[in-house]
């Protein structure tokens, strides 16, 4: 005799996405608000007005909230993209140009997940591997533009691996913190000046 498939409900299925979407949302807001250690599970189900029960069901501890926000975060950011259409093109002003205007976009877009992370280092159980996880792909990415810059003419007077650590120290979240948040820069300001300090070093 067949044995009977369980049945599966799109609309719980949607219901289930949109909790889950609900409570990361209001634990991003509250990391980036009050700090990753000021928050409990109680405070995250409050604002999301579930129960706190629900948030352990549908994303789990509070480790495990914000390593799905880090998750989410780095795909939300667009890197990808930017980075595709950081590599086409053919000269390192487009390049530099492109890389501010991409890495600008993505530290704005994210910017309460970028503070959720920033104050959570210095609480959490392995800050260094958080911080490892959140900036790995981003760190990636702009070796691979560094790589770039040094095929096109003229290459950057420095080695490839300074290169990339340049713009990292430039255009990585502390860079874009630094200015924006404790120096409170606009965005158009960050972006403009970034990426002139970046074409006078560079070349």
């Amino acid at each position: 005799m067949p044995s009977k498939r369980s049945y599966v409900s799109p609309l719980r299925e949607q219901g289930a996405t949109r909790t889950r979407e609900l409570i990361l949302r209001h634990a991003t807001e509250l990391f980036a608000e009050r700090g990753y250690g000021r928050v409990t599970i109680a405070d995250i189900a409050s604002a999301a007005g579930v129960a706190s029960k629900t948030v352990f069901a549908s994303v789990g501890s509070k480790s495990d909230i914000l390593n799905r926000i880090i998750d989410e975060g780095v795909v939300a950011s667009g890197y990808e993209g930017a980075t595709q259409h950081i590599l086409g093109l053919r000269t390192p002003a487009e390049v530099l140009t492109a890389l501010a205007h991409g890495t600008r976009l993505g530290n704005e877009s994210q910017f309460a997940v970028h503070e959720a992370i920033h104050k959570a280092l210095p609480v959490h159980e392995d800050g260094e591997a958080l911080w490892e996880r959140s900036t790995a792909a981003y760190r990636d990415a702009l070796r691979d533009v560094a790589r770039h810059l040094h095929t096109l003419e003229p290459a950057p007077f420095c080695p490839v691996e300074e290169t990339a650590d340049l713009l990292w120290y430039w255009f990585g979240p502390p860079g874009w913190r630094t200015l924006v948040v404790e120096s409170g820069w606009s965005w158009d300001r960050a972006e403009d000046a970034l990426r002139r300090i970046a074409v006078a070093a560079l070349y």
